[in-house]
Parts: structure tokens; sequence; C-alpha cells
């Protein structure tokens, strides 16, 4: 009798396939076997009780909900960022002061041997002070957020974000695995395009590759978070600054995986129009982290990786700058020639020419772009030091920097071409020129319609 109820239930289970249409025959007849299987499990097998599996499908049933799934996903991305933030701040004052010790001793020491003015200015306020601009700024919220990230891995949360966010990339007509590619991409977009061989799919590979660029990785946190700090929370203070920065952050995150899901959407229906293909995820249990091991191993691995960045990449732009900011032509720096010249253009997005100029030059490495517009604000010609967050906001506003800058710098820094690293990675993945150049113009267009349009918004309405 039991045989054949079971041959009965496969028997209905064919016959509903068979009425499905193709958009969604795939998916149902999944749901509807492991239904089916998971029925004929708890009639027939027998077992001891499970605690740990329990406890794992009774978390699942809140943090996989369609209600709870993204609010808890958003919270702990906010309490990620607001300790982040917090820790942050600290040790990047530290840091700086210990790398200002250090260029105090280097600069008696080429004092000593006569040094002519040219070399110390070379070496040390542009390659020393550069790199240690980038390192002090962008090492201390990576040595935070990247073991906190870790820790959720380890846990096995991540898993469920990636369940979480796969209805929506199927909707858009991409692969669910480019939600697991994406969030690679808060690390690094370099690495992150080269996770993308875990999807199997030419075509789909193509638009994780080509929207990897819109989520913030490690080279433009830094930059969000500190304007988001000294414009978007000025006015409040203690924790409630942290917070409303975190929340700004957030929101920052938010408007770049909308910008994903809207690009790989309009991609999927034109230059790369397709069916798109099924994965099933097998969600793992949860299980408890090693945290100390787990937070020295992101933190060293993360840290040395930043610190090899800076040397190889930031620091050969770094000396570019300074000379560029130290060579004239008549009574105006080369520097201070470019930045006029995209001036006008950059007003129209609600920029400058100096933050243009510094996006351009910081096409090696997103952390090197602020520092590059510090220089060329500057009328030394190098990296001044500052003292604190109030001073470098001043020098800002000297500059006619107002909220609509900081956001439009932010927005910019969002959605602009990849890094320099990650165009080379995005060439050796597609061996596509054509491929690589859309990588580059594709997020560098829509760079500029977003924060032409965000600037003009905010003049018509009389916000600036």
């Amino acid at each position: 009798m039991l045989a054949a109820d079971r041959s009965n239930r496969f028997d209905r289970l064919l016959e509903e396939a068979q009425t499905l249409t193709p958009a969604d025959t795939r998916e149902q007849i999944v749901t509807a076997i492991f239904q089916t299987s998971a029925a004929l499990c708890r009639e027939c097998v027998t077992h001891r009780h499970n605690v740990k599996r329990d406890r794992t499908e009774q978390i699942d049933r809140i943090v996989t909900s369609k209600r709870w799934g993204f609010p808890i996903m958003l919270a702990l991305l906010a309490a990620v960022l607001y300790m982040t933030i917090a820790g942050a701040n600290v040790f990047s004052d530290s840091l700086a002061r210990l790398f200002g010790t250090v260029e105090t001793y280097l600069t008696m020491a080429f004092q000593a041997i006569h040094a002519p003015d040219w070399l110390h200015g070379l070496i040390v306020l542009g390659l020393y002070r550069g790199t240690a601009a980038v390192v002090s700024v962008m090492l201390p919220p990576m040595a935070i957020f990247f073991p906190l990230f870790a820790l959720l891995e380890n846990y096995g949360y991540l898993p469920r974000v990636a369940f979480n966010m796969d209805r929506l990339f199927k909707k858009t007509g991409a692969h669910g695995k480019q939600s697991l590619t994406m969030a690679m991409g808060f690390g690094c977009n370099a690495a992150a395009i080269m996770s993308t061989r875990i999807i199997e799919s030419p075509r789909e590979r193509m638009l994780a590759i080509l929207t990897n660029n819109f989520v913030p990785c490690n080279g433009r946190w830094p930059t969000l978070i500190l304007l988001s700090s000294l414009f978007m929370a000025a006015g409040y203070t203690g924790g409630w600054n942290t917070l409303v920065t975190a929340a700004v952050v957030v929101a920052m995150v938010l408007f770049g995986i909308i910008v994903t899901l809207a690009v790989s959407w309009i991609l999927s229906k034109t230059a790369l129009r397709g069916i798109p293909t099924h994965y099933t995820l097998e969600l793992p249990p949860y299980r408890r982290p090693k945290i100390m091991e787990t937070i020295i191993r992101a933190t060293l691995d993360k840290s040395l990786y930043v610190l090899k960045r800076a040397v190889t990449v930031a620091a050969p732009a770094a000396i570019l700058t300074w000379v560029l900011g130290n060579v004239h032509v008549g009574d105006t720096t080369v520097l201070a020639y470019l930045a006029d010249g995209l001036d006008p253009f950059a007003k129209v997005l609600g920029l400058d020419g100096y933050i243009l100029l510094a996006f351009i030059l910081g096409l090696p490495a997103n952390e090197i772009v602020f520092p590059i517009l510090l220089m060329g604000y500057l009328s030394a010609g190098a990296l001044t030091e500052v003292d604190g967050l109030s001073s470098l906001k001043q020098i800002l506003l000297d500059h006619g920097w107002t909220w609509l800058t900081a956001l439009n710098m932010m927005l910019f820094s969002l959605l602009h071409y990849p890094c320099g690293t990650t165009l080379v990675n995005i060439y050796k993945e597609t061996k596509s020129v054509k491929w690589t150049f859309v990588a580059f113009a594709l997020p560098t267009a829509i760079a500029i319609m977003v924060t032409f349009a965000t600037a003009q918004l905010a003049r018509w309405l009389g916000l600036v």
C-alpha cells in the first residue's frame, strides 16, 4: 500500500511537471522533488533527535525568509560598518602619527647627507608621504572590516546572503552565483573577477564581470566613510555621528546593488540576451568559527595585501603626482593646468577639476584618489600633514565643497571605472579588448549620468 502511494506521488509530480511553463519548469520541478523526497524521508527514515540540525533549520526559517531575510542582511551590514568606522578612526590617527614620526627622521637623514631638495621632495614628500597616506587611511578600516566579514563567512551566514539574493538575480536574467562574486567585490573587485569562474554560462559570467564594479571595494570604502562622516553626518556628534555615517554608507551600498541589478537586467535583454540558467544552493549548517584564528588570519592576509598594493601601485602614482605638482608651465604647475582644463566639465557633474583629475591619476588604485586630491588642493605640491578631520574638512570647504560635492564624489567613486588591476584581470579572463573596454566605459558613462542628474536636480530644486 505504501509503495503504491509513493508511485502515485511521483505520477502526480510528473503530471504537474508537464503542465509547467518553460520559464519556471526547472525551479518548480526541483521544489516538488525536494518536497516529495522530504515527505518520503519523514515516513521511512527514523533518526535520533539532532539538536544542531534543528537549530539550523529554525534559524534559516528567519534569516532566509522573504519577510526578514533582507532586513537582517542590512542590519548585519550596518553593524559591521558601525564597528569598522568606530574603530578605524582611532587606529588611523595613531598610524598617521607613527608615519609622521618616521618622516621626521627621514627628513633629518636627508639633511644630514646634504641631499638636494628635489630628491627629498621626490622620495619623502612624494613616494613616502603618498604611500603613508594611503596606508594610514585605508588599512585600519580593512583590518576591522575583513575579520568581521570572515567571521560571518565562517559561521555560515554568507551562503544565506547568496540564497536571499538569488531570487533578485534570477529576475534580472543573471545567475544566482553572481551574488557570491558580488560579495567578493566588497573586498576586492580584481579578486571578484577571478571568482566569476564559478559561473559556468559564458553569458552570465560576462554579466557578472561587467557589473561587479558597482559595489565598493577596499579602495573605495575609506572615501565613502570619510566623506559620509565629514559632510552627511556633520550635524551629529559622538555615537550618532558614527551611526549616521554607517547608515549613509549602507545606503550607498544599496544603491550600488540596485545599479548592479538594473544593468544586469538591461544587458540580459540587449547585448547579452539569453535564458538564465539555474543552480541549486545547498546551505551548510551553522558552525562556531575559531574567532581568534579567523581574526588573525584575515587581518594578516588583507594587511599584507594592502601593504603590497600600496608599495607596488600607489607609490609610483604618488611620485607622478608630486612631479606634476612641482613642474611648472609658466607660473602654473602641470597639475593645476590639467585641473583647470577639466574644471568646466567637472562643474556640470557637481565636482571640480581636481576631483576629476584625482580619479584619472588614481586609475592604478582607488586607494590613492583622495590623497591625490589633497595633494592637488595644497599649494605646496606635496601631501601636507593634516592635524585632524576638522582641518581636513576646512581644506575641502576652502575649495568650494558643499554637501553636493561630497555626495557626487561618493557616487562617482562608487560607480566609476574599475582600477587598473581589475581591468588587467578582466582582460585575462575574457581575452577580449572589446569587453575590457566595455567594462571601463559602461560604469564611467553611468557615473557621469548619475552625477549629472544629481547635480542638475539639486540646482533646479535650489538646494545648493
